[in-house]
C-alpha cells in the first residue's frame, strides 16, 4: 500500500472519529437540556394550582394543535353556561351539515341523526369524552351563530387569556380540508395552531375558572343516546389501557399535519399538575411521554412551606415611622408562604420585601397612625442562583407572594409631642450648623 493511499486512509479514519467525537458531545448537550429525553417535539409542566413552570422543552415552538383546541371551545361553552346564555338542557336540533359530518369517515364522532335533538350536555359529553368533531361545530353554530362567529370568539378569548402564541381557524381541531368544503376561516387545507406553552395556559385557566370541567373530562366512557358506548381518547383514565394513577383529564389530540398531542392533568393527595406534549409520532408515544413526566412531577417535586406566618426578614423586622409615638414600626407576614419547588432545595430560596411605595414618604416612612394588621407591602422568594421563578400567568406570579402587616398598633403623637419634635430638630439642624462653622475657622 503505498503512502498516498495510506495517509488518505488515515485522514478518513480521523475524519470518521471526530465527527462521530462531535456528535457525542452534541448528543450530551441536548440531553442536558432535555432532562427527561423527551422524544415529542415540545413538552411543558406545570404545577397545576399556580401555574409554576416545572419543565419545558420548545413551549414556544408553534405546532399543530388538533383536538386539544377543544379546551378552548369547552372554555366558552362553559363561559356560557355561568353566563346564562345557554343551559344544559336546552335542545339543539342537527342541521344537514352536522350530520353529514358526523358520519364522515376517519374522523372521531358520535352519529348525530338529522332533524333531532340533542341536549347541549350531551353534544358537550360528545365532544368533551370522545372528542366528536361534528358535537364540536353544533356547540360552536349554537353559541357563535355560525362557526366562522363561533372561531372569532375563540381568538378573542385566546387574546384575553393572553395565550399570545395560536390560530384558530375552526372550533373542532380538525383540518379544513375534512369539514366537508364548509371551513370557517384560514386556508382551505389550513389547522389550528399553538404553542405548547399557550396549550398548557388554556388547559390552567381552564381548569381554574372552571373545574367542573374534569366532571366530564375524567370519564372513560361515554354511555350515548345511540345506544353505544364510546371510549374516551385520554387511555390514560382508570380501566383504560394507559391507565395512570392520578390522571382525571384533559384532551388529546392528533391529524397528519399535528402529530400525537396530550393535553393531561393528574392529582395526588394535594398535589396537581398538567402537561403538555405536542407532536409525537404515535397515539402510544403520547402517553408514554405524559407517564414520563407526570413520574418526574411526582417524585421530583412537591408542595414546601418555605416560610411561616408572622414571619419576620431578617435585617428588616421593622419600618420606620413618621408622626407616630413610636419611630418604627414591626412588621412580619399575615400568612406562611407554601411553594411547588424541586425536593431538597427549600433552603434555596431566600425572602425578598417589596414595600408599598404609595405609603412611604420621601424619606421610605411610614405615616402614624398605623393599625396592627394593616398591610405595608408583601414578601416573595427568589432563588439564591438568581434565576427568575416563571409562571404562565400574573394571577399565578401573585401567589408567591404573601402580605406583610404591620405587627402593632403606632398612635399619632399628639401636636405638643410633634411641636417639641419640630423645635428639637430645628435647634439640633442649627447647633449641627454652628460646629460645622466653627471647624470650618481651624
Amino acid at each position: 500500500m503505498n503512502r498516498y493511499k495510506q495517509f488518505s486512509i488515515f485522514v478518513a479514519v480521523f475524519i470518521l472519529c471526530f465527527t462521530t467525537l462531535l456528535s457525542g458531545f452534541a448528543g450530551n448537550a441536548k440531553a442536558a437540556e432535555d432532562p427527561l429525553g423527551l422524544s415529542a417535539e415540545a413538552a411543558i409542566l406545570l404545577d397545576g394550582d399556580t401555574g409554576k413552570v416545572l419543565y419545558e422543552k420548545n413551549a414556544d415552538v408553534v405546532l399543530g394543535v388538533a383536538s386539544m383546541s377543544k379546551m378552548m371551545t369547552e372554555y366558552l361553552v362553559l363561559e356560557a353556561i355561568h353566563d346564562g346564555k345557554i343551559t344544559w338542557d336546552q335542545p339543539v336540533k342537527i342541521n344537514e351539515f352536522i350530520h353529514r359530518l358526523s358520519a364522515a369517515p376517519g374522523l372521531s364522532n358520535v352519529g348525530l341523526t338529522q332533524g333531532e335533538d340533542y341536549t347541549v350536555k350531551e353534544l358537550y359529553q360528545a365532544m368533551a369524552i370522545h372528542s366528536g368533531n361534528a358535537a364540536t361545530v353544533a356547540l360552536a353554530e349554537l353559541i357563535g351563530g355560525t362557526e366562522k362567529n363561533f372561531v372569532e370568539l375563540m381568538n378573542s378569548k385566546a387574546a384575553e387569556l393572553k395565550l399570545e402564541d395560536y390560530k384558530f381557524v375552526n372550533s373542532s381541531g380538525l383540518n379544513n380540508s375534512s369539514l366537508l368544503g364548509n371551513h370557517p376561516a384560514g386556508a382551505p387545507d389550513e389547522e389550528n395552531v399553538m404553542s405548547a406553552r399557550a396549550t398548557a395556559r388554556l388547559a390552567y385557566r381552564l381548569l381554574t375558572d372552571y373545574p367542573e370541567v374534569l366532571e366530564t373530562a375524567s370519564q372513560p366512557r361515554l354511555p350515548f343516546k345511540d345506544g353505544k358506548t364510546y371510549d374516551n381518547f385520554n387511555f390514560m383514565l382508570p380501566t383504560l389501557v394507559h391507565e395512570y394513577d392520578g390522571i382525571d383529564g384533559l384532551k388529546t389530540g392528533s391529524t397528519d399535519f399535528a402529530g400525537y398531542g396530550f393535553t393531561a392533568t393528574a392529582k395526588r393527595g394535594d398535589q396537581r399538575y398538567i402537561s403538555v406534549v405536542m407532536k409525537t409520532d404515535t397515539m402510544d408515544t403520547r402517553f408514554a411521554e405524559t407517564a414520563k413526566i407526570m413520574n418526574y412531577a411526582f417524585s421530583n417535586f412537591g408542595k414546601e412551606k418555605l416560610f411561616d406566618a408572622n414571619y419576620q426578614i431578617k435585617g428588616q423586622e421593622t419600618i420606620p415611622v413618621t408622626k407616630g409615638k413610636e419611630d418604627q414600626v414591626k412588621v412580619q407576614t399575615a400568612n406562611e408562604l407554601v411553594l411547588t419547588i424541586k425536593n431538597g432545595e427549600k433552603d434555596e430560596y431566600v425572602p425578598t420585601l417589596v414595600l408599598n411605595k404609595d405609603l412611604l414618604n420621601e424619606d421610605g416612612e411610614l405615616t402614624a397612625p398605623i393599625e396592627k394588621g394593616q398591610q405595608v407591602g408583601y414578601m416573595t422568594v427568589e432563588p439564591k442562583s438568581g434565576e427568575e421563578v416563571s409562571f404562565l400567568t400574573s394571577e399565578g406570579q401573585k401567589s408567591v407572594q404573601v402580605p406583610v402587616v404591620a405587627a402593632e398598633d403606632v398612635e399619632k403623637a399628639n401636636w405638643f409631642v410633634l411641636s417639641m419634635r419640630g423645635i428639637g430638630g430645628f435647634f439640633g439642624d442649627l447647633f449641627s450648623s454652628v460646629v460645622s462653622a466653627v471647624k470650618g475657622l481651624f
